[in-house]
């Protein structure tokens, strides 16, 4: 075979030598997607390059190194695309593990946000516990007190009476004893001693009546406010278990987002959050969020 015929049967294997080429630079990049889009119009250009080889117009040497050129344009295409799925991977990777980082994360908060609230429930309780009791030993006392003056004040005015008793009498036996010649005048006059005495003896007992009478209505008013302690703690136990049943039910439901906007602006007067009508539902959400991650922080800090 002479020197032409073996450069022309070249060209006509050239093409499909090319094939291969773009085969293999296609190949990688069609498994990575997207990220080796690059390569495949890479791929092509070289199919194009290599059709342009065949021997029309150009020198054979010509339209082989064109041939050489692409290939080597088709590789390196590969190699980049290669390179971009390992980035791609990469990243992923850590995606994955900043996401599982944030998970443990949240469900750390959650641990210690429910261990908050069990705790201002329970120091909640026991205020309010300290507190009724409080109220019902200083309501004791004044009631204690204020019976005291009373019963004081009471033997103090019978004393007195009595003893105006006794003067008035002591001055009428005397009028008697210095006045034996005036004897109907005296017992007149003793008559009129002895009447005062019984009136101002009734009198006393009257004062007494009603002084006796008011320490029963004060001790009374004591009681009720007594009563209006207890009712305020048992108000203030329902608010706390409230306030637990609620914030563990957030925990369970799927988040604040499920609640109906009422139960939110109740939830948030439970834990003190201001403006809390004019707020929207996820105004509301956001806040209590807030408010919760801050009373955890508080928390963890004391």
């Amino acid at each position: 075979m002479s020197m032409f015929e073996r450069t022309r049967t070249g060209l006509r294997e050239m093409p499909s030598n090319a094939a291969w080429v773009v085969s293999r630079a296609l190949r990688p990049a069609e498994a990575l997607g997207d990220a080796a889009s690059g390569a495949r119009d890479q791929g092509r250009k070289v199919t194009a390059a290599v059709v342009d080889a065949a021997p029309v117009g150009d020198s054979v040497e010509i339209r082989a190194r064109r041939a050489h050129d692409a290939a080597e344009r088709a590789r390196e295409a590969e190699e980049r695309a290669v390179e971009a799925a390992r980035e791609s991977k990469a990243l992923a990777d850590r995606a994955r593990e900043v996401s599982e980082r944030g998970s443990a994360r949240i469900k750390e908060i959650d641990r210690e946000t429910t261990r908050q609230v069990k705790q201002r429930v329970a120091e909640a309780q026991k205020a309010a516990e300290e507190f009724v009791t409080r109220e019902r030993q200083e309501a004791e006392a004044e009631a204690e007190e204020q019976r005291q003056e009373v019963e004081e004040e009471v033997e103090d005015e019978i004393a007195e009476a009595e003893s105006n008793a006794e003067a008035s009498q002591r001055r009428a036996e005397e009028l008697v004893e210095d006045a034996t010649e005036a004897l109907a005048e005296s017992r007149r006059l003793a008559d009129e001693a002895a009447e005062a005495a019984r009136s101002a003896a009734q009198e006393a007992n009257r004062q007494a009546d009603q002084l006796q009478n008011e320490a029963k209505q004060r001790a009374s008013d004591a009681e009720a406010r007594v009563k209006a302690a207890e009712d305020l703690r048992e108000r203030a136990a329902a608010t706390a278990k409230h306030t637990a049943r609620e914030l563990d039910r957030e925990t369970t439901d799927g988040g604040l987002d499920a609640y109906r906007k009422p139960e939110l602006v109740e939830l948030a007067a439970s834990i003190g959050i201001e403006n809390r009508t004019n707020m929207t539902k996820g105004e509301l959400v956001d806040a209590i969020t807030k408010a919760a991650r801050r009373r955890a922080r508080q928390g963890v800090t004391s």
